[in-house]
């Protein structure tokens, strides 16, 4: 298989809160785009293991993505270790994307910075011929995506580019209100969390409109790469008008 987008995430619901218009709209544009969750979630206070693996399957279907798979790393111990490094070097190495999407270095959650470096040397190591890996018994070989790039989570950065995703933002919020378990739900008994806040959404699409107000555009999602990255034609840079 060769894809043209892996987008990776600590848990279920990371990357359709962080880059679910940019998956929807590479999706409509007819990329292939693939989903991978490091871990099921389990530590979370709303929800179940098996209640997240259905929402996210959920959230699957309506980004229209070609793939969604779950890594089965423990929640809160995504570690650097050989184990979990072979797991993703196994999924790029089967995916054989161009790009991955990966959480930002800088986090609030110490999973996400974990993540982040986890994606990264994978990347990177995934190119190695020496490191190896097995898919259904068979060996796999050697290959290293492009780029990466970051997506933002909690704490911001200043982006390096910024996609337009207002034609896909609704795709997008869809995505995201799958994952019901996770968000205000005025009968749950479980514990009020930061995503659970009755106005988390709300600032959800305010981040998104704040990025796309900054191109000129309804509402956008900020990404930071860690190479300067070259266009082709001055015009390219043009900001739209508004």
């Amino acid at each position: 298989m060769s894809i043209d987008v892996l987008a990776l995430g600590a848990h279920p619901d990371d990357i359709e809160l962080s880059c679910g218009g940019t998956v929807a709209k590479l999706v409509k544009e007819g990329r292939t785009v693939a989903l991978a969750d490091l871990t099921a979630g389990e530590l979370g206070t709303r929800g179940t293991k098996e209640i997240r693996a259905a929402e996210a399957e959920k959230a699957a279907t309506i980004l229209g993505v070609t793939t969604r798979r779950n890594l089965q790393i423990a929640d809160g111990n995504i570690e650097l270790s050989k184990e979990n490094l072979h797991k993703v070097i196994a999924l790029i190495r089967e995916l054989r994307p161009r790009i991955l999407l990966i959480p930002h270095y800088h986090e609030r959650h110490p999973d996400h910075e974990h993540a982040h470096v986890l994606c990264k040397e994978a990347w990177f190591y995934s190119g190695l011929e020496k490191i190896k890996t097995t898919l259904d018994g068979a060996p796999q070989s050697a290959y290293r995506p492009d780029n990466y790039f970051m997506f933002m989570q909690k704490y911001e950065f200043t982006p390096t580019f910024i996609i337009n995703v207002s034609e896909h933002f609704e795709t997008r919020m869809q995505s995201i209100r799958a994952h019901a378990s996770q968000f205000f739900n005025p009968k749950s008994a479980e514990r009020e969390t930061l995503l659970s806040k009755p106005n988390f959404l709300e600032l959800i699409e305010t981040r998104a409109k704040y990025y796309g107000h900054l191109i000129g555009v309804q509402y956008g999602e900020p990404f930071e790469s860690p190479v300067s990255i070259g266009v082709g034609n001055l015009f390219d840079l043009v900001v739209a008008k508004g």
